[in-house]
């Protein structure tokens, strides 16, 4: 484990990385280590001028792939621009789904109606957009911040000490397995919103949009942090798979500790 990511793989023209969740891909206002490819450009020391072949979400952990010079970049960009790269996520979403597996089938495009931005959302007139989903496992948990479970205390019967009454409410939720067929922005994180079940930690798209706004303003309070169940968002690029120069690529990283200590009993 390196200080400034984990290294997946490395050869003379390639890295793999675990890119952290809440660590953003490329620069905004800040030191030298607040993004990935400031860290590589640290990592190579300077060696080369390292280019990202994709990207994740700030809040997104797993892997990004990094050429170490502008021929390899156009070489591998070249494979993702024609779908020759499979895609594996995982993901932590409210609620049961009941379906074992499908596919969400739905167009994405610039949500007009709302103060972000950046925010895209399920349009007819939008971009084609596929996100297959495997349930892994159906779970619940009663013991969560933001559950609403109450507890209220009485005087028990002589001899018999103190009653805790309790409210306890069991929230569900699910592990999915995801494949997006198509690479839109935001994809994974509005088609689970659109079915009914926004990820884990989602302020964007998990149906507040206030999250968001209070997050970029620094105004997210403990109630709402309370409400999110997670710091970030529980999505997680586990695995790529391509063929490149006549040899098959294979990359796998396990998710982080918050997103499994989550799905702990």
């Amino acid at each position: 484990m390196n200080p400034l990511f984990a290294v997946i793989y490395e050869d003379a023209e390639l890295l793999v990385v675990h890119k952290p969740a809440d660590l953003v891909c490329h620069p905004t206002k800040g030191d030298e280590y607040s993004s990935l490819i400031s860290r590589a450009r640290i990592y190579l020391k300077m060696e080369s001028e390292p280019r990202l072949v994709n990207r994740l979400d700030r809040e997104t952990s797993g892997l990004v792939v990094i050429a170490k010079t502008a021929g390899v970049a156009g070489e591998l960009g070249k494979i993702w621009e024609t779908r020759g790269i499979k895609k594996e996520y995982l993901a932590i979403v409210h609620g049961h789904v009941a379906a074992e597996q499908g596919m969400i089938d739905a167009p994405l495009g610039k949500d007009e109606t709302s103060a972000v931005v950046i925010k895209d959302c399920v349009r007819p007139d939008g971009t084609p957009a596929q996100t297959e989903f495997f349930v892994e496992r159906r779970f619940s948990h009663s013991n969560l911040p933001g559950s609403g479970n109450t507890f209220s205390r009485s005087a028990g019967r002589e001899g018999q000490g103190e009653v805790v009454q309790s409210s306890i409410r069991q929230l569900p939720f699910s592990l999915l397995r995801l494949f997006p067929r198509t690479g839109r922005k935001h994809q994974i994180r509005i088609h689970l919103q659109h079915a009914g079940h926004p990820i884990v930690g989602d302020k964007l798209y998990g149906g507040d949009p206030d999250l968001y706004l209070a997050l970029v303003e620094r105004r997210l309070t403990e109630e709402q942090r309370g409400r999110l169940l997670l710091a970030t968002h529980a999505l997680h690029a586990g695995r790529l798979q391509f063929c490149w120069r006549d040899r098959d690529r294979d990359f796998s990283t396990p998710p982080e500790t918050a997103f499994t200590d989550f799905l702990k009993d």
